[in-house]
Formats: structure tokens, sequence, C-alpha cells
């Protein structure tokens, strides 16, 4: 999981619970100029099975945070993304992409709507991705200079996912446990502000807690006191958030792919393919009408070897489709599992087809995502 835009000549950074990571025994790595867990002595495996058995705490503080705001800050940052935001309430989420002007996909992120400020000026707490959150802030303030831009460069922010996530965080945050999913909700406890969203990214229910880096260590100490939860590096948070058949970007979605051949329709609103008005959106809509030229899908090898990312996908007489984008052992489903991009005339579920594996051809076939059942909190 090393990252390409970490360098050698660059000391990593650290994150509020670098120290605490070590103490864990975690294997550290560097990821998005981080220096990060990738795994703890458990193992990957062990970890992935028991978050989705109980549950797992990460670290991803790495991530970017900010809030957006001033006169019409959601319309403003709607100009960017095709997401509906200005259908969002007050302590709402939405996950969309900022695009380029050929429609492809700059990063995906998640959006809160909060409370107006006491001015009026409305705000927006926005989580981006860690390796493309300096060039997404550039973005945004040369796109929107009207706009206030505050990064919270001293937030950590932690992950707390799995069946049990819940009933472990109300213990110490009361009134998570009836949250709707992909709301946000801000908690006192002893007398620092908790930014809790009831979201993730690995498939199950769970949190992902904002809280200023002072405290970062002691309420992650606190949780991993909880007989049910232990620490989770990125390792499996990558296994976790494939078998759910969720994209990592500059994998799964880069500048070149847009929302619709990523199967991220769902994340555009009726209002905004009808409307238009974000950056590629005659692009996207002309994809959205008479269907893109390739789509992302979910590859399930036979056998037991993985198709890793960069493999071929090929029909059975050997004509090149498309590539593998992720790839790996899924251990929930105790086999391989991938995701790719094919022709669309071979992404319908069912299409039997051969990944490249090693120069050998082995079996596999397109299915529908995710591959294992999603357990967001529904109320």
């Amino acid at each position: 999981m090393t990252d390409p835009h970490s360098s050698s000549d660059t000391p990593l950074k650290q994150t509020p619970l670098h120290d605490l990571h070590v103490k864990l025994g975690a294997r550290m790595a560097a990821f998005a100029g981080y220096d990060m867990p990738i795994q703890y002595p458990s193992g990957i495996l062990q970890e992935h099975l028991h978050t989705r058995a109980q549950a797992g705490l990460f670290d991803v503080s790495h991530m970017g945070q900010a809030i957006l705001s001033g006169p019409d800050a959601v319309r403003g940052l709607e100009s960017l993304v095709p997401g509906d935001l200005a259908a969002l309430a007050p302590g709402r989420i939405r996950y969309t992409q900022f695009l380029n002007e050929d429609g492809g996909i700059l990063d995906d992120l998640m959006v809160t709507r909060l409370a107006d400020a006491a001015d009026g000026a409305e705000q927006l707490y926005l989580v981006v991705n860690a390796a493309c959150k300096d060039a997404d802030f550039a973005h945004i303030r040369s796109r929107l200079p009207h706009l206030t831009l505050r990064v919270l460069e001293h937030h950590a922010l932690i992950a707390l996912q799995g069946p049990k996530a819940a009933a472990v965080l109300e213990r110490h945050l009361p009134g998570v446990e009836t949250m709707p999913f992909m709301s946000l909700y801000i908690v006192e406890r002893d007398g620092v502000s908790f930014h809790v969203s009831r979201s993730g990214y690995t498939g199950e229910d769970g949190y992902e807690i904002s809280v200023p880096d002072a405290h970062a260590a002691d309420f992650t100490q606190t949780l991993l006191r909880e007989a049910e939860v232990k620490p989770i590096g990125l390792g499996a948070r990558d296994s976790l958030r494939l078998e759910s058949g969720l994209c990592l970007y500059g994998h799964d979605i880069d500048t070149t792919t847009t929302p619709v051949e990523a199967a991220l329709m769902w994340s555009i609103s009726k209002r905004r393919r009808a409307e238009g008005g974000f950056p590629g959106d005659e692009r996207v809509r002309l994809q959205l009408a008479h269907g893109p030229s390739r789509l992302r899908v979910g590859i399930l090898p036979d056998g037991k070897a993985p198709a890793r990312e960069g493999c071929d996908i090929t029909t059975l007489d050997g004509v090149l489709i498309g590539k593998i984008t992720s790839g790996g052992f899924g251990p929930s489903l105790n086999a391989p599992v991938a995701m790719g991009y094919v022709e669309a005339k071979y992404a319908p579920v069912g299409t039997p087809v051969h990944v490249i594996v090693r120069g050998k051809p082995l079996k596999a076939s397109i299915v529908k995502m995710p591959f294992v059942p999603q357990n967001y909190y529904r109320g």
C-alpha cells in the first residue's frame, strides 16, 4: 500500500495517534505522505473478520477536513460537484465528487451541511482523501474565492466500524446510537466537542469521529479498552472496502473516469441530471442518457488465485476488454474478489471472462457488487 504521492526525500507526517500505533505493535508504512499503520500483530485477516463481527477502530486522521463557509456556500460548492447539495438538511451528509471539465474525477468526498453561522452564513464540513487534500483545497479556493475555507489542521479523525460500534460508542457519547445513517451529531464530553458522523468506508454500520488532536489519543484508548474493539490497519481497511464494492481514489477512480463509468450514478440526483451546472456536465449527461463505453464491474475469479490491480481482463477467446483496478483476497468470502473496468457490452452480471494472472488466463465472472451485504444502520 505504498503511495505514489510519497517521496523518500520528504519526511513522513505523523497523525496524533502515531505513538499509540507504535506502542500497539503496528507495522508502519508510508501512505499519502504519512507514516500509517498497515496492520497490527493479529494480522490483516483477523482484523478484517473482527470488524465484520464486532468493532474495528481505524485512524483516518491523514484525510483532509475543512469547513467551507460564506453566503450561498451550498450553491457555491454545488457548482464544483454533481451531487445535490441544495437538498441537504442541516446535519445530513452526502457523498459526491469534484470533477474536471471533462467529467473526470479529481477526488471523491463527503459533504455535511452544518447549521448556519450566527451571521447567517452557510457552513459545510468536508472530508477529502489524504493524497488529494492539498489539490482539493487549492481547487476550492481558486474556484470559490468569495468563500472562506478553514482547514482543520489540528483535528484527528477516528473511525469505529462494525455491528457493535453503536453499542460501544453510546457508552461514551450518549445519543449517537439512534443517529440516522449519513448524519452528523455534535456531542460534548468533558468540555470537548466531538463531531460524530454515522458513516464510514467498510460497508458496516459505524461512525467517523472528528476530535481535537490533544484529546485524540485519550479517547482512542478509552474505546480500545472496550472488549468489542480492536485497532485495525489500512490493510484490512482496503479489503473491507473492496468487499463492499467501494472505490479507492487513484485506483478505481481518477481523472480519467467519470462518475457514470465508475457506476456512481446513484450519487447524481434527478435535479442535477436535468439541470447540469457542474464541471463536465455535458459528458456526464450524455453518458447518463446513452450509456458509457466502459463500466466499473465486480469480478469473481474462479479458484484461489487473486487478480491484482493491473491484470488484464479478456473475453474467453482472448480479446482484451479491460483491466483490474482493485483486487485481492476477500476474508469474509474466503475467496478472491476484484473490481475493474470492462467495455460496456461485457458488463452484464453473469458474463464469463478471463483475468490474466502471471500470464495465465483464469476463469472469472462479472458479478453484482457489493460482494458482501452492506450493514448500514437504517433506523
